[in-house]
């Protein structure tokens, strides 16, 4: 069976004088969920802009679901590190806007995108401002936006990276929810080794740039998974170390200069 995502020896440049990522290839299979770690400037967004096609390609093949990347391709959903809502929409408005871009009738869209609120906690809300809502809230919108379009593979870039610690761990484990009952294909970014430990079934690990896969390791943790109830595995802290110290070695005199 084909992967639904295949990269293979991507290479990408900024100007003359900046690699940003060097022979890259990697491939991701229906329904897994794949975090990307590495440190700043490895090119963990930018791979995830040459698949949503907001990057051109310029060296290097990518397939996602048989296609090339294009802008506007609707098998793909992509939530950002910030939470992006409009302040002219309700929660309602914001969950609803990339259905109602798609085309989707409004009766569908307003049922789905209540659906969704209501499964992300957010019943009662549905019509308040972006402005009125905290930050964990406004996340929670955003995540309730992406889920309700239909898209198979799901690009998610740091979506819990500015949230307290409390409030990351509650919809960390939101996520697992939403992700367990569909099952799509999710490449997720984070500079989180424990976040991405938890959510997925493998982590890739990237080198300092020029960036490059130096790891590719698997989780054998059972799944259904509990983010909170995984703090007090011996399994989840073996990988945890492991992923660490392929990260260390990615670093390499980036690391060392630092300390």
């Amino acid at each position: 069976m084909a992967a639904a995502i295949e990269i293979r020896d991507l290479v990408v440049r900024f100007g003359a004088d900046v690699l940003a990522v060097d022979r890259v290839s990697l491939a991701i299979e229906a329904g897994e969920f794949v975090s990307i770690v590495g440190p700043s400037g490895c090119g963990k967004t930018t791979i995830l802009n040459l698949l949503t096609g907001l990057l051109p390609l310029a060296q290097g093949e990518i397939s996602i679901l048989g296609k090339r990347p294009a802008a506007g391709n609707p098998d793909i959903a992509y939530m950002l590190a910030r939470d992006s809502l409009l302040p002219w929409r309700s929660a309602l408005g914001n969950a609803c806007y990339g259905m109602e871009l798609r085309g989707a009738p409004p009766a569908a869209r307003e049922a789905k995108a209540m659906e969704l609120l209501r499964r992300v906690g957010l019943q009662g809300f549905e019509r308040a401002w972006p402005k009125a809502l905290s930050h964990g809230m406004r996340q929670r919108a955003a995540l309730a936006r992406t889920f309700c379009l239909d898209s198979p593979v799901l690009l998610m870039d740091e979506p819990f990276g500015a949230l307290d610690a409390q409030t990351k761990l509650q919809l960390e484990d939101l996520l697992l929810e939403l992700w367990t009952a569909e099952r799509r294909t999710v490449v997720f970014i984070t500079h989180d080794l424990a976040e991405a430990v938890a959510l997925s079934d493998r982590v890739v690990v990237m080198s300092a740039r020029p960036g490059r896969v130096i790891a590719d390791i698997r989780v054998p943790l059972a799944r259904p998974r509990s983010v909170r109830g995984l703090q007090k595995s011996h399994d989840f802290h073996e990988l945890y170390s492991a992923v660490w110290e392929k990260l260390e070695e990615g670093l390499g005199s980036a690391f060392e200069e630092v300390h």
